[in-house]
């Protein structure tokens, strides 16, 4: 039987040989450029590796198309930027390679921040959180417990010291950045993050349970909600609605949870799922989809409908543990860390590596599980270097290396988080310590 075509479907072939066809004219454009422009041995070799058939002939007609493509794109930019009314807070639209690769960079890189406050745990620091606001950070510990601090109290107590205090606040005492500490886990809490829009923090923990606290309120010590897991949570994240929450756990499956409800769903397909303990869970700003890193070797997109498991990157990191999986602002782009000391940019639609950063592990191979993050503009991206006990810093675009900063602590960051909306970082390390890092102007300006 003839296939049919309905009206307005896609031609998957057809498209197919329209790439092919398009891809081609570019390759051709750019060697007819190389023989106008002198370069010819370079030419040459394209030409030979890509077997172009008839030979290409000198042109400059790549410039000219060139030249008219920027001018449409500054005048479609320029329409954009008319149309959009922006907020005071939202600072760049981050990195989105189909339009300007070499965007001016508008935030400092990370060897100009320096250490504003510094909290200590009574065991190892290893999970950290900004709210959305950027105002306020959760910090969590192998001791069980967990404390909130006030970015505004941190600035000022470094700016005027400990004595400091406000006229409108009679005790130094309630001015202190630690604004509370939570006890209600059993074991080490190994995971944060702050409700979107409301007021609450939630936790997870190697005691098997996951935990809501309304960390706002001054009498608060204990959580108002708990949630019994068959293993030890490893990681979770709040659905950009806040109304769902993806969990990972020493097991290998993936669960999603109703807030208001706490009903669990896992996939039905055994396939979809991981062969070894989730690592890292992150959802993409849109919401349509989230991602998971896993021990074994690979990460996975899910569907954040279905709940089904839509494409899986096997041995991205060379076969090693992938630790953290983090989403540009876009959604288009996904960048993970994996053991194997490097950081690469992966690009969703087409399931490719974009961008690999390397640097980080010259002195030897990584041991410890370590997150990458981007800045707030997604101008760089920050990852700690385990021997050198120093941070590793690139620029997203073009992966040029930045200067190194010494990060202070006496024993591997297994955690860092960068605020959402300021120069502002927390590094967190088995040396029971929680740094707080920001740009000096970030408080006199």
């Amino acid at each position: 039987m003839d296939s049919v075509t309905t009206p307005g479907a896609l031609n998957i072939p057809q498209i197919i040989r329209s790439e092919t066809r398009l891809r081609e004219t570019a390759y051709r454009l750019i060697i007819s450029q190389l023989f106008y422009d002198g370069h010819q041995q370079l030419a040459v070799s394209l030409s030979n590796l890509l077997q172009t058939s008839p030979p290409c002939p000198p042109s400059d007609r790549l410039t000219h198309i060139v030249r008219l493509g920027l001018k449409v794109e500054e005048e479609l930019e320029q329409t954009r930027k008319a149309s959009i009314v922006v907020s005071d807070n939202v600072q760049d639209i981050g990195l989105d390679f189909d339009y300007q690769s070499d965007s001016p960079i508008t935030s400092p890189d990370a060897g100009s921040y320096e250490t504003f406050y510094v909290t200590a745990h009574k065991a190892p620091c290893r999970a950290a959180a900004f709210d959305a606001t950027g105002s306020v950070i959760a910090t969590g510990s192998a001791d069980a417990s967990i404390k909130i601090l006030d970015v505004d109290r941190m600035l000022i107590k470094n700016n005027f010291g400990l004595d400091y205090a406000p006229s409108s606040i009679e005790s130094s005492l309630d001015n202190h950045p630690v604004m509370r500490t939570l006890y209600d886990h059993a074991d080490e809490v190994t995971c944060l993050d702050f409700h979107p829009y409301d007021p609450i923090l939630v936790s997870g923990s190697r005691d098997y349970t996951i935990k809501f606290f309304e960390y706002a309120k001054p009498t608060t010590k204990k959580s108002f909600r708990s949630i019994s897991e068959v293993d030890q949570i490893r990681c979770l994240n709040f659905h950009p609605s806040g109304d769902w929450l993806v969990v990972g756990t020493q097991n290998s499956v993936t669960r999603l949870y109703d807030v208001e409800t706490g009903r669990c769903f896992v996939s039905t397909q055994p396939q979809d799922q991981h062969t070894k303990a989730v690592t890292c869970v992150k959802w993409a700003s849109n919401g349509r989809q989230y991602a998971t890193s896993s021990k074994d070797g690979s990460f996975k997109l899910w569907d954040g409908v279905t709940n089904r498991c839509i494409n899986t990157f096997e041995g991205a990191h060379g076969g090693e543990e992938v630790c953290s999986v983090m989403f540009t602002k876009n959604s288009k782009y996904l960048l993970t860390s994996g053991k194997d000391s490097q950081v690469r940019l992966w690009e969703l639609s087409t399931a490719r590596c974009l961008i690999h950063y390397t640097g980080a592990g010259t002195l030897a191979k990584q041991e410890h599980r370590a997150t990458c993050v981007f800045n707030h503009t997604e101008d760089y991206i920050l990852y700690p270097d385990e021997k050198a006990t120093s941070l590793c810093c690139w620029n997203s675009r073009n992966a040029e290396r930045q200067r190194l900063l010494g990060l202070g602590h006496n024993a591997p960051v297994k955690c860092i988080v960068h605020s959402p909306t300021a120069a502002a970082f927390v590094t967190c390390s088995d040396d029971y310590r929680a740094r707080f890092w920001c740009k000096r102007t970030l408080f006199t300006d």
